[in-house]
């Protein structure tokens, strides 16, 4: 990783629980030496992408973010897109749904909606990164993404978010295999306990692999057997119009796979 990108790789540190950063938490999760760090940090602040608390001397993400985020959307609403496809998703499901882009080696949180006709709900939070080897819609991606994402991670330690994590090489392959064969991914409490999920790919402009995913997420208690097969025939029918919001078209192999599974 070069300069620029390990003076970025900062801003991806910031989350909804770590909104602020000191240069002492910096160093322990970066493990870089304070002259690096510091560095790094001034010309992050020197164009506006993070800025300083005077008083308490903290980090916080800076008006460049948001003045940037405001023209990706504007130029390329691929949020406004996809909402009214999410919304009426989510209200014929009655549960949590959700589309993710792929970044880097995690998927970004692109909209999601929930019909909230239920007492039991699945947190979603749009400022965390979805880890791709822990979730539905990370396997899908890595199912139908590019190629080198999966043997990326099975190069790397997986983090183990629950005992029913695929944390190991073996045990992720084999669930890429099986997301792969049939279409579309599940996962029962790889990310979250008493939480399961299930997700097909998105495509983009130019076709090739993978651009994003479509999922639902929902409690496991109402995950019945029969609410599961409706999921998936929902989710099918709905991957082309979500993929065609982003300027993509479903492939025809992927398209014979599902027309089988109707």
């Amino acid at each position: 990783m070069g300069t620029i990108g390990k003076a970025l790789a900062l801003l991806e540190l910031f989350s909804v629980a770590r909104p602020e950063i000191g240069l002492a938490e910096f160093r322990r999760l970066t493990r870089r030496d304070k002259a690096t760090l510091h560095r790094h940090l001034a010309e992050l602040a020197a164009a506006g992408f993070v800025e300083q608390d005077r008083d308490s001397r903290l980090y916080r993400l800076g008006p460049a973010v948001v003045r940037l985020a405001a023209v990706r959307e504007r130029c390329f609403p691929a949020r406004a897109a996809v909402a009214p496809h999410v919304d009426a998703l989510s209200r014929e499901l009655g549960e949590l749904v959700h589309v993710a882009l792929l970044q880097g080696h995690a998927l970004s949180p692109l909209y999601h909606a929930d019909a909230t006709i239920h007492a039991t709900r699945v947190f979603y939070d749009e400022a965390e990164l979805l880890p791709l080897h822990a979730t539905s819609s990370g396997l899908a991606m890595l199912a139908f993404g590019p190629a080198e994402l999966l043997e990326t991670l099975c190069g790397a330690k997986l983090a183990r978010y629950t005992p029913h994590t695929p944390a190991d090489p073996e045990a992720l392959r084999a669930e890429v295999a099986t997301t792969r064969a049939r279409g579309w991914a599940s996962s029962d409490e790889g990310f979250e306990e008493e939480v399961v999920s299930q997700a097909v790919p998105l495509f983009g402009p130019g076709g090739g692999a993978a651009v994003g995913t479509l999922a639902v997420a929902l409690p496991k208690g109402r995950a019945t057997s029969e609410t599961r097969a409706r999921i998936t025939a929902v989710l099918l029918r709905a991957a082309a119009p979500v993929s065609a919001a982003l300027g993509g078209t479903i492939p025809e192999t992927l398209q014979r796979l599902w027309a089988q599974a109707a």
